[in-house]
């Protein structure tokens, strides 16, 4: 009897593992649009840090990562369970957020002068010329950046894979929530340091020695890596920028009924064109919520440079008096 009761017990654990893992890779399915957005933001976020910072940057921000996954897992549990009207309006303010940030580095020209840019070009050079700098410390508003933007993304996942296990057993949800956290976290920062070592990787397979026909081998694949992975890194910079548009327009967009429904309408339409239909349906739905992105993240940037303004002319008049 104790036998079958324990062969029971197994049956029933491996009936939950094996629903447990296809939930997760359902989850998985459903937010890999982000897990692409968030690899491109943060490869571009680490980019420009001298080579032997490159990796110890990577990890302090996936540090960094596994630290929010800890803060919203249990935060979307716990959301979903009491307070379930408050998940959409703190993911649209997420997606505020990225479209400010997307925004901001399009008109960094703007609001930047040319004697600010010199300077934090000047002090990036002189602590790249000094190996005794610590680079972690130097670049901690790139790292705390970078960590503030994957809290975002990392939110947006979570909220997508907790939609996916809405119907499961708390327990089950836990187990997917969590393997999908340590999933994305791990695959995201394991092929971003891939990303930012490339140049390293060809320039070692440049340098190996061997035999003749092995050494012409290797010599082509690092002159390769070493053409692409620059190449690689502007690219990534104009894609984490472009996908700050698309996510955060996207929450914004399916967060506002009416935006959402035009979307659809607009998609539909498209779909309708002879052709092309398949293709035009496809791209219409990530056109639209970059645009929305732009122009959303165009509203918050004026609202947050005029409060900023308001605050400076308040802060002098306070001191002058």
């Amino acid at each position: 009897m104790a036998g079958a009761s324990l062969l029971a017990l197994f049956d029933d654990i491996a009936s939950v593992l094996d629903d447990v893992a296809s939930m997760t890779n359902m989850a998985a399915k459903k937010t890999a649009g982000v897990l692409g957005d968030d690899l491109a933001l943060n490869a571009e976020q680490v980019s420009g840090v001298r080579a032997s910072r490159e990796l110890p940057v990577v990890w302090a921000v996936a540090i960094g990562s596994f630290k929010n996954k800890l803060i919203l897992v249990p935060l979307a549990l716990a959301l979903s369970a009491f307070a379930p009207g408050l998940i959409m309006p703190l993911l649209m303010l997420g997606g505020a957020y990225l479209c400010f940030e997307g925004f901001e580095k399009l008109a960094h020209s703007y609001l930047h002068t040319a004697a600010q840019d010199k300077t934090e070009h000047d002090d990036l050079v002189q602590a790249l010329a000094h190996e005794e700098v610590d680079m972690v410390v130097f670049e901690k508003d790139k790292i705390k950046g970078a960590i503030r933007t994957d809290f975002v993304l990392s939110g947006e996942i979570i909220i997508i894979t907790l939609g996916t296990v809405a119907g499961a057993a708390f327990s089950r949800q836990v187990a997917v929530l969590s393997a999908i956290a340590v999933i994305m976290t791990v695959g995201v920062y394991g092929l971003v340091g891939l990303i930012v070592k490339l140049d390293d990787i060809g320039l070692y397979l440049k340098t190996k020695t061997g035999s003749a026909a092995l050494r012409g081998l290797r010599h082509s694949v690092g002159d390769a890596l070493l053409a692409f992975a620059p190449k690689l890194m502007k690219a990534l910079t104009v894609i984490g920028t472009v996908a700050m548009f698309m996510v955060g327009g996207g929450i914004l967009t399916h967060g506002i009924p009416v935006v959402h429904h035009f979307i659809e309408n607009c998609t539909a339409a498209a779909a309708s064109v002879a052709g092309v239909g398949v293709l035009l349906a496809a791209l219409t739905p990530s056109l639209m919520n970059a645009i929305s992105g732009v122009i959303a993240g165009a509203i918050v940037l004026a609202g947050v440079t005029l409060l900023l303004r308001i605050y400076g002319v308040f802060k002098t008049k306070t001191a002058a008096g």
